[in-house]
């Protein structure tokens, strides 16, 4: 077949895969050649099959996924019949492919949803799978001549091979861009016009924009701020410089919320708290846009998003203090650890859903939580309506969270916007808490057995060797989470209404430590997920109990809970990468050490120096785990992108055509 200029197809795609980065291109002559190749290199293998009509922009889109994770090209408006592998996806996984039925890894059947588009990226840590899946196919071949299977495409038949295996594939959709499978020169040439008809780089610009946002996002933000995006790619500006940017508006917001009863700095901050958050998107979007992606960046992008966040709730309760509206620090206090508890759970149930989506269960097809995850995929799948958004604005996002803040403390002042981001986010957290519970109690997915639980737990010199002392023992994880939970609240509520002596901080710290006895017992239950948030909430609630028996100032106290939710969401981010612990770790104390220093601290008149040092020392551990993680040999903050030859996927194969010729 032939393309415009009657170039041969197979020409015409590696010169495009060229275009795209790739820093070498093969042409594999046989399933054998393949499997070599992916036992010789440790580096990403982008392979497109010889029957591929696309934009430039969709294989390097493919190539270029931010991670390490294998990417498959869905396609859902195939207009050319012909043998293809149709997959499932599931939360942007693809779960299953098969070439006739799909059976998932449960063994039940389930309709497909979209046809592989002939583009796969093999992440590094599948390419040994790559490799024996080609080495199957090829004596599967050589043993059968003839056959169903021999029509299909060879990529299709790896893929196939791939998703019967416990991998992680992701799947990338070309939406605003085409890419079309053909098997006749009328179809290349009818997809040629397609591809030609659309503007490549319009297309990208709105591509960047996340395809499903937040209400006031959608609306609000992303309707202007590709224009930002092109002029800052434009100007040469990077996704990183952007986040800096963005940072320097936040933190001008929380100085202005900070003079308190001027109407025109709280306008002013309100303003320029909208415009960070639009910087804030922006820098995603040009990351998107130019393909310019680092482990750094999207590192410092986290940990910002939450350092803003927490720095305006510092500002408004400076603001309400000096304007003689109330106790601001202790609203802000409360919101912090509101919002960092709740951070925790959605980061655990996203890891919890998308390891159910990869390995589901017969026994999630029933009950009411399975009814409630059915519903959920419903209203999901209806997008624009108004149960579409209410389901995504209830759960209070952070666009509406910035624009809550923006719009109470613009128009009444900055006690006003405390208030309502706890109302508005204490009403979320009891409504996502119910409904993830039950829904995870029907998925029954151990998540924490398939990472460093103690790492994430956030395990102490104190808590793993008891732990290790203790496995024997039958004392569930989130039981004795929960009951450290309570026992820190106990405190804090005795605080606030009784004063109580300084020593009644050693029993209660004893009972909060019981939570380090199922340390090292396996954390399968169906709800372990919640165990890591129940023992930030237990630890969190202590600090801010010692602070009131300690006579702590509120600021102080809001410090310290600062900079353990700053170690926590490096935890969490880690997670996301399955990094291991942070550079400095243990010096950390673990929750358990902390409570202890608390606790001693607290019993001998010294709350507020320890508080103090704690919360010191916690940030500089914070940065300087930074600093030696990202400028160490292997994570320095290297990029990803579109014409970098250094680290765009190496090897690139066109298959079917090339594969019979040498036969």
């Amino acid at each position: 077949m032939a393309v415009a200029g009657g170039r041969r197809l197979t020409t015409h795609l590696l010169d495009q895969l060229r275009a795209a980065g790739a820093r070498e291109v093969v042409s594999v002559t046989s399933l054998v050649h393949l499997a070599e190749l992916a036992r010789s290199t440790r580096e990403p293998v982008l392979l497109v099959g010889d029957d591929v009509v696309a934009h430039t922009a969709v294989l390097r889109h493919v190539a270029t996924v931010p991670g390490t994770a294998s990417v498959a090209l869905v396609l859902t408006d195939e207009p050319d019949a012909g043998p293809r592998a149709t997959v499932i996806e599931d939360r942007g996984q693809v779960v299953a492919a098969g070439l006739e039925g799909i059976t998932r890894l449960d063994g039940a059947a389930s309709d497909p949803i979209g046809v592989f588009g002939a583009v796969l990226r093999v992440g590094p840590a599948d390419l040994p799978a790559l490799a024996e899946s080609a080495l199957a196919e090829a004596g599967r071949d050589e043993a059968a001549e003839a056959g169903p299977d021999r029509a299909v495409p060879p990529l299709d038949r790896l893929l196939t091979r791939l998703t019967a295996r416990p991998t992680m594939i992701l799947a990338h959709r070309a939406r605003l861009l085409v890419a079309r499978r053909v098997t006749s020169q009328p179809a290349a040439d009818a997809a040629a016009r397609t591809v030609a008809a659309v503007d490549s780089d319009r297309a990208e610009l709105r591509l960047a924009v996340k395809e499903r946002d937040d209400l006031f996002t959608t609306y609000a933000v992303s309707t202007w701020s590709p224009y930002v995006t092109r002029l800052a790619a434009r100007l040469g500006l990077s996704p990183t410089g952007v986040t800096v940017l963005s940072i320097v508006f936040a933190a001008g917001a929380a100085a202005l919320f900070a003079f308190g009863g001027n109407r025109i700095a709280l306008v002013a901050g309100a303003l320029l708290l909208y415009l960070g958050f639009v910087l804030d998107c922006v820098d995603g979007q040009l990351a998107r846009y130019t393909r310019n992606f680092s482990a750094w960046g999207g590192w410092l992008d986290t940990m910002a998003d939450r350092a803003k966040e927490y720095l305006v709730y510092a500002g408004l309760a400076v603001g309400a203090e000096r304007a003689g509206l109330g106790n601001g620090w202790a609203l802000a206090i409360a919101a912090i650890l509101l919002q960092t508890v709740r951070h925790m759970t959605d980061t655990w149930y996203g890891a919890l859903h998308d390891e159910a989506a990869r390995r589901p269960k017969p026994a999630a097809a029933g009950g009411l939580g399975a009814r409630l995850s059915q519903a959920s995929t419903r209203v999901q799948a209806d997008t624009g309506s108004v149960s579409y958004w209410l389901k995504r604005t209830v759960v209070f996002p952070i666009g509406e969270r910035w624009a809550l803040i923006a719009l109470t403390v613009a128009l009444f002042n900055p006690l006003v916007s405390l208030i309502a981001v706890l109302v508005w986010g204490g009403l979320a957290a009891a409504y996502t808490l119910a409904l993830r519970t039950l829904r995870s109690a029907s998925m029954r997915v151990p998540v924490l057995s398939t990472v460093d639980a103690v790492l994430h737990r956030d395990d102490g010199l104190l808590a793993r060797p008891l732990g290790r002392f203790t496995a024997r023992l039958p004392v569930p994880a989130l039981p004795a989470a929960v009951l450290a939970g309570l026992a820190a609240l106990g405190l804090l509520g005795a605080a606030v209404f009784g004063g109580p002596a300084r020593w009644t901080v050693l029993p209660v710290a004893l009972v909060v430590l019981l939570a380090a006895l199922p340390s090292a017992r396996p954390h399968a239950g169906a709800l372990d997920w919640l165990v890591p948030a129940a023992l930030r909430a237990a630890e969190y609630l202590f600090v801010v109990a010692v602070g009131l028996v300690g006579d702590v100032p509120p600021p102080l106290t809001f410090a310290l809970l600062f900079a353990l939710a700053m170690h926590h969401y490096d935890l969490t981010a880690r997670l996301e990468k399955r990094a291991a612990a942070p550079p400095l770790h243990t010096l950390n104390l673990g929750w358990d050490g902390r409570v202890v220093v608390l606790a001693a601290g607290t019993a001998l008149g010294a709350a507020t120096t320890v508080v103090g040092v704690l919360a010191g020392l916690l940030f500089l551990i914070f940065v300087l785990s930074a600093v030696i993680g990202w400028t160490s040999t292997g994570n320095r903050p290297g990029r990803t992108r579109g014409g970098d030859i250094d680290v765009i996927p190496a090897l690139a194969t066109v298959g079917r055509a090339t594969e019979e010729r040498s036969r």
